[in-house]
């Protein structure tokens, strides 16, 4: 009789963490037939022995996808870490067909790989923004234990925007320009073991701006009118004005507004011309004020296509008048040259 027999293809690999943060462990295995892969934890208690983690354990912090197609793969991901989760994570993999039986021992034992993951205590990072001079700067201030320093990066999205090798535990960035202008999320990145990172963000009313200051549309038709807010905080209520109604709120059901985030749309149905000619302004506020842009609306008549083609015609048709006349009143004597 053939024993089954499984070996690892890879490895969870130790990891150092902060509190708060999230770890993956990944392991694979092969065999034939296709071994079982189980998670195991050990915590740093001496009085703690291995207990199996399953989906969703530790109030449903602990995600754990396998996939068994050729050869197993198996990876367990824990967030919002904390001191506990500190420990070693263990990879078994088994392809013995009593490998889970309750009374009989299996054959081949549970093959296994470990890991251990380090959760560290975050730091406190104190955060400041200031303005002057025309000059916005972003400073981060790291106190509590930390291991060393090898640097520093400022970052706004995936964009670095600045690189040192100091080892200070503070750190600043200069921004030219306004808040207004500048307005988002930054992050200082401290270069330790593991990486530490604290948020900064450049808050401001909203920066409304019109796609188009001019609309125009054509009278029976639906108008679209757009606004959007390019800065920091999202909006968190968009409004339509129309000079002399107020609040338009779908009013009359010809209005209707969509708005999402940074961005809102006023749809007009059934233009009008006596009635949606005007201005129309779209607000929005979010927690630090709010801000507003203007759009102008005109409507035209559905025969205004038709007056440049009219204009040519009556042209033509004028041209044709004076040729005819001209030609009626030639003197009988005013004949061309060959029909004498």
């Amino acid at each position: 009789m053939t024993i089954p027999r499984t070996g690892f293809i890879k490895s969870p690999l130790s990891q150092k963490r902060l509190t708060q943060d999230s770890v993956e462990l990944y392991c694979e295995a092969i065999g034939n037939p296709i071994p079982e892969i189980q998670w195991w934890f050990e915590g740093n208690d001496p009085n703690e022995t291995y207990a199996q983690l399953w989906d969703g354990a530790r109030q449903d912090r602990v995600k754990i996808n396998a996939t068994y197609n050729l050869h197993s793969t198996s990876t367990i991901y824990i967030a919002n870490l904390t001191s506990d989760d500190s420990g070693m994570y263990e990879c078994r993999a088994s392809n013995d067909p009593d490998r889970n039986h309750l009374s009989k021992s299996p054959k081949v034992k549970w093959i296994r790989s470990q890991a251990n993951v380090f959760v560290i205590e975050r730091p406190d990072i104190k955060t400041h923004v200031a303005e002057d001079s025309g000059k916005v700067v972003l400073t981060c201030n790291m106190s509590g234990p930390y291991s060393a320093i090898k640097g520093h990066e400022w970052m706004h999205g995936d964009k670095v925007l600045q690189k040192d090798e100091i080892d200070s535990a503070f750190t600043s960035y200069t921004i030219e320009g306004k808040m207004e202008e500048h307005s988002g999320m930054y992050e200082c990145v401290y270069k330790t073991n593991p990486e530490i990172r604290g948020q900064v963000n450049i808050s401001v009313a909203p920066q409304v701006t019109a796609y188009k200051k001019s609309e125009h549309g054509n009278e029976g038709d639906t108008g679209v009118l757009t606004c959007k807010n390019p800065s920091f905080p999202p909006v968190t209520t968009w409004s339509w004005y129309k000079n002399g109604q107020g609040d338009l709120k779908n009013a009359s059901g010809r209005y209707i507004i969509k708005s999402s985030g940074n961005k809102t749309e006023l749809r007009i149905l059934k233009l009008n011309i006596e009635e949606d000619t005007g201005d129309y302004r779209c607000n929005a506020t979010n927690s630090y004020g709010s801000g507003d842009a203007t759009v102008n609306l005109r409507v035209r008549s559905r025969l205004a296509a038709l007056w440049p083609f009219l204009g040519i015609v009556a042209e033509v048709l004028v041209l044709v008048t004076i040729i005819f006349i001209y030609e009626k009143r030639r003197k009988p004597d005013e004949v061309p040259d060959g029909d004498v």
